[in-house]
């Protein structure tokens, strides 16, 4: 059978990996330049959502969330996903979105912001929730896909660069890094990388067990709870395209004071740790999934959703390289679509 390289290691890598084994592929090698599972995945928020304004999103996060329960609460925890709106245009937008959302077979509702405990919903003017959706463990996951992966016969390879290896198929899955990759295959990603930045709280005092995350529509600021702390993200206020990681401290005294205001019971926090990822962001934030040329594929360009797209987009990918039929259409994220110009640009992107 063709030897297949998977580089990268991340959520994106392992899942393809992973399906490609339970397909039958037997002679599957991932290869990691740097440390496995040490890239955008270790730094990320470990949000878990299908509510998103295009179906394109919609479908891939609805059929990545019965496989990431089936992991177990130690790597997805299905505590829900809260979204405020504060606005009449916030909150016809969280209408519109919904009424897809539910068309799309995402259990959507809407909810009175009061049932989470200690919120503040004074200037709230409605709110939607999906329970099912929730919070994970990213780099757990990954690494449990990897050892999954490997006890089928995957070949796991640290501090390898893939294209030092033999190979009859390439499957580019290095996230922001992966135009880098694909240029020496002579395709052309138009992918660009964003650095986000996260920040955690000191240790607060009875966070409830099943605090969602809380996001809000007009301003994208949203925290989760993770063990005793809780974790703010919010774009800045200017984008910041570089590969460099950098953290601004500037901006932590206005996260801190949204916290409070959002959620007053953590009056008296202070940041203890952050730290920056990058997003792989495409023109139209989808991502780029399937055959870029002849034996090379790719998956990339998730714009900071592939962590929760994962194990949809490794079985559907998976299934395409083996010559099976994709359990999901991957038309819409096929690369041509730039050659046309790509018009469903995916507005939430947190």
């Amino acid at each position: 059978m063709a030897r297949i390289v998977v580089a990268g290691s991340g959520a994106i890598g392992a899942s393809v990996a992973y399906h490609l084994a339970l397909l039958g592929a037997d002679s599957v090698v991932v290869a990691d330049r740097g440390e496995l599972c040490g890239g955008s995945t270790s730094r990320a928020m470990g949000g878990v959502r299908q509510q998103f304004s295009t179906a394109a999103e919609v479908v891939l996060a609805r059929e990545s969330i019965d496989f990431l329960a089936a992991l177990g609460p130690r790597f997805f925890r299905q505590v829900g996903y809260l979204f405020v709106a504060t606005t009449e245009e916030g909150l016809a937008g969280l209408e519109e979105r919904r009424a897809l959302q539910k068309e799309l077979g995402v259990p959507v509702e809407r909810v009175d912001p009061a049932v989470v405990a200690g919120l503040a919903t004074d200037d709230v003017l409605g709110a939607t929730c999906c329970w099912s959706d929730g919070v994970a463990d990213p780099p757990a996951v990954a690494r449990e896909l990897l050892r999954r992966a490997s006890e089928l016969g995957v070949e796991v390879r640290e501090h390898v660069a893939a294209e030092e290896l033999d190979r009859d198929v390439l499957v580019i899955a290095c996230g922001p890094w992966s135009p880098e990759l694909a240029a020496t295959v002579g395709v052309d990603l138009p992918i660009r990388p964003l650095c986000r930045q996260l920040l955690e709280t000191s240790a607060l005092a009875e966070l409830p067990d099943d605090l969602p995350m809380v996001i809000e529509v007009e301003t994208g600021f949203h925290f989760r709870r993770r063990g005793d702390r809780l974790l703010l993200a919010m774009g800045d206020p200017e984008p910041r395209w570089t590969f460099e990681t950098t953290v601004d401290e500037s901006l932590v005294p206005d996260r801190l004071e949204r916290l409070v205001h959002r959620y007053p019971r953590a009056a008296g926090a202070t940041i203890e740790r952050s730290w920056a990822g990058l997003y792989d962001m495409t023109p139209d934030a989808h991502p780029i999934v399937g055959r870029v040329a002849e034996g090379v594929y790719a998956a990339c360009g998730f714009s900071g959703h592939g962590f929760m797209q994962s194990p949809a987009v490794g079985r559907a990918l998976a299934e395409q390289i083996v010559g099976r039929e994709p359990s999901v259409d991957l038309s819409p994220y096929a690369l041509e679509r730039f050659e046309h110009g790509a018009t469903f640009p995916e507005r939430l992107v947190l």
